[in-house]
């Protein structure tokens, strides 16, 4: 077992615990997903059967790096009999072959988030009601709360509390569109994301023989990043290790982040009171970071009270002091930022995937994509459209689909009339409100017009049918052709291929190369299988509804600047990261300054942004903002105040001297903390910052009362300047000035921090 030398001793220790409930508390960098793979390797190598494994993730990269690492130790063949994968992979696959129990076929059908929205808006407009107060997202998170809580539609509305909020809320019949989804998703023969773990809990519960049977083959379960686990999650793991109770469990309760998504961090605070008799380890050694950046991190959650204590350390270099960074607006911030990275990537010879932009809220990003286009530098927004969401790819994976499930009510209606067929909306009108008089689905009546009568032209009868012989004869090769063949072949029958080859648009020309990177893709997928097995499309179905952003990256995306909200960061690393727009209300966020725990978990967020970043980190602020199409005044967060002050070199490109150091003049630490005048205002605001090379009388700061046309001035950015014109009327005033080395600009007085010089 010589892969056991390179563990620490705490690693190890972890990684060679065999029987009974065990808790490992992992720091940032601490190598936790070494230790969860060494110890099944471990495992496996003092006799446990790899059939009797189940280690849990929350992405399919996480999965796959595991397998790759375990595969390197006890090789391949036996490492493919770990069941490994995320929650909802893994519990798919445990559906699929439970699924009659339960009233599903065994081919159903994922819906992902926009094909749940989809079938919501049309409920919503078949009942009557208004999207504008039933709008389908609302709608689809409320519906997936209540599933991740495990409360079904008939619970749903058998509970006075909810039905009550919902009623005070102005959505009285929320509980009935719940109800039509679930009966609409059964009928198409679909389950969306948060079903895999409800349906998951239902079979586990209602049939002990599956239970059973679960129970002693995975006699040891792991589960990674346990911190993050919903109610459903909980359950599930639980009911699979009441037999053995061998399981262990790794997380940071200082990284739990997801309670939006309704992740619970009791789960990890509670487990020994699940387990009393459990081993707790902890990894604190951090190899990721330099001391001053793991040094802060620590400094800013120890403000936190929930928590169990860890002392995180390191022994890699100090490192630089992390840079907090002053602007005056938010685009200032995207050029500033901006142009650091241009000049550190040219300076250190750094590739563009070194450096991370993290930010609270996607709407952030546009001040930064609009700097960095400027500079020509390269970059991918994680979050955005992902491949598999694109039209084009959308719409032949649904010919894929319907192959597998005829059922599914999404994929039929998106491709029935693409490419035009002559299918109009008028007929697909007609053949839903038949389908849901009937109580079948919308393929059954397309399929049999004599038993399901439509009150519809002959003509537009048989294109329909047409359309149902084309896709059941998909349907006929489906478990016996190989997929990437199937997959062709349905793509040059739909009609898809050659709509796509016919458009000479440069749009066209892309759309078609996205198919045919698609097709590399399911070929690639299919020769990656196990040798000899024949890989069906359904296999390839199974794997791609799973996908998350990160799976689907490719190798010309990774090599560009990283933009993405923190709480898509986590689980990352990069060398040089940017926490940008660290301002009261923004981070934390308004929405979160409600309770302590709200306030906490924003607070774990910080740490889980500041931990991201390898060799350096600069936080940065903006003195002005635009909300709502209105510059608003900012405040600093809390959150830099709270880091100790040695770790922190304030920063202005405003200031003067070599170094720009704001630490005599700019946000100390003191001063901010107890609302001296210094950086702050009576009111809390911020007031100008002064500088140490001004020569300007302290007490001549221009008012709008003051301010005169003619008058010379002094401006933070663009230096001395002579007043041209004044309009306008308060809070609006502005003013314009003449800057003989920047030109005419036109500034809102309430923000122009004005010095007058005469």
């Amino acid at each position: 077992m010589d892969f056991l030398n390179e563990l620490n001793p705490n690693q190890l220790e972890a990684a060679t615990h065999v029987d009974g409930p065990m808790m490992v508390i992992a720091g940032a960098g601490s190598g936790k997903t070494k230790v969860l793979t060494y110890r099944i390797a471990y495992l496996m190598e003092k006799g446990v059967d790899p059939f009797n494994i189940l280690a849990l993730t929350f992405t399919n990269k996480a999965a796959r790096e595991m397998k790759e690492r375990i595969a390197n130790v006890v090789g391949e063949s036996e490492a493919r009999n770990v069941t490994m994968g995320t929650f909802h992979s893994v519990f798919a696959k445990i559906l699929r072959y439970h699924s009659d129990k339960i009233g599903y076929p065994n081919n159903f059908t994922i819906y992902d988030s926009q094909d749940s929205r989809s079938l919501l808006k049309s409920i919503i407009k078949e009942m009557g009601l208004d999207d504008k107060v039933y709008k389908p997202g609302l709608v689809h998170s409320r519906i997936s709360s209540a599933k991740n809580n495990l409360i079904s539609p008939q619970q749903y509305e058998a509970n006075a509390e909810i039905v009550g909020e919902d009623r005070m809320s102005g959505k009285p019949k929320l509980f009935i569109i719940y109800k039509q989804y679930e009966a609409r998703c059964f009928k198409a023969g679909a389950m969306d994301f948060d079903d895999l773990l409800f349906k998951t809990n239902v079979l586990l519960r209602d049939f002990p023989d599956v239970l059973n049977f679960y129970q002693h083959r995975f006699r040891y379960i792991l589960v990674d990043e346990y911190q993050d686990t919903n109610y459903s999650q909980y359950l599930i793991v639980k009911k699979l290790a009441a037999l053995y109770e061998n399981i262990c469990v790794v997380g940071d309760d200082a990284q739990s982040i997801y309670a939006f998504r309704g992740a619970n961090i009791e789960n990890i605070l509670n487990f020994r009171k699940d387990y009393p008799d459990y081993k707790l380890y902890k990894l604190e050694q951090n190899y990721r970071s330099t001391k001053n950046i793991v040094d802060a991190a620590n400094s800013i959650i120890a403000h936190n009270k929930d928590q169990i204590k860890k002392k995180v350390w390191t022994q890699n270099e100090d490192g630089n002091t992390i840079k907090v960074l002053r602007t005056l607006t938010d685009n200032e911030e995207g050029r500033v930022i901006s142009n650091a990275i241009f000049e550190a990537k040219k300076a250190k010879g750094l590739d563009y995937k070194d450096f991370a932009i993290l930010y609270r809220t996607n709407a952030q990003s546009r001040s930064f994509e609009e700097a960095l286009r400027k500079l020509n530098l390269p970059y991918k927004i994680y979050g955005g459209l992902s491949f598999y969401q694109r039209k084009e790819i959308k719409d032949i994976i649904s010919y894929y689909r319907l192959a597998a499930n005829p059922k599914d009510e999404e994929a039929l209606k998106r491709v029935i009339n693409y490419p035009r067929r002559g299918i109009g909306n008028t007929s697909m009108e007609e053949v839903t409100a038949a389908a849901n008089r009937y109580g079948v689905s919308i393929w059954e009546v397309i399929s049999d017009f004599e038993t399901y009568p439509v009150s519809m032209n002959t003509a537009a009868k048989k294109k329909m049918q047409a359309f149902a012989t084309m896709i059941t004869s998909f349907g006929i090769k489906l478990e016996t052709t190989p997929a990437f063949d199937l997959a062709q072949e349905i793509a040059q029958s739909s009609g898809i291929l050659k709509e796509l080859y016919d458009d000479r648009s440069p749009e066209g020309v892309a759309r078609y190369e996205n198919i045919q990177e698609l097709l590399a893709g399911i070929k690639e997928f299919t020769v990656s299988q196990e040798e000899g097995v024949l890989v069906s499309l359904s296999d390839f179905l199974i794997d791609v509804a799973l996908l998350t952003d990160a799976d689907n990256e490719s190798e010309e995306d990774r090599n560009k600047v990283t933009l993405m909200t923190i709480h898509a960061s986590k689980g990352l690393e990069f060398p040089y990261v940017y926490i940008v727009g660290l301002e009261e209300n923004l981070f934390p966020s308004q929405m979160s300054l409600h309770s302590r725990t709200e306030l906490e978990e924003e607070r774990r967020l910080f740490y889980v942004a500041l931990t991201r970043a390898e060799t350096s980190c600069t936080l940065s602020y903006s003195m002005s903002r635009y909300k709502w199409g209105q510059a608003t005044t900012s405040e600093p967060s809390r959150f830099i105040q709270e880091i100790d002050d040695k770790f922190l070199q304030h920063e202005s490109p405003y200031a003067s001297g070599p170094g720009k150091s704001l630490n005599n003049s700019g946000l100390s630490k003191r001063s901010v903390s107890s609302g001296e005048a210094s950086s702050m205002g009576r009111t809390g605001k911020m007031t100008p910052l002064s500088t140490a090379t001004k020569k300007t009388n302290p007490s001549s700061n221009a008012t709008n009362a003051a301010l005169k046309v003619g008058y010379n001035v002094q401006h933070e950015r663009f230096g001395k300047g002579k007043v041209v014109k004044i309009e306008g009327a308060d809070p609006d005033k502005k003013v314009t000035v003449f800057f003989p080395k920047h030109g005419q600009k036109v500034l809102l007085m309430r923000f122009a921090k004005l010095e007058i010089l005469d």
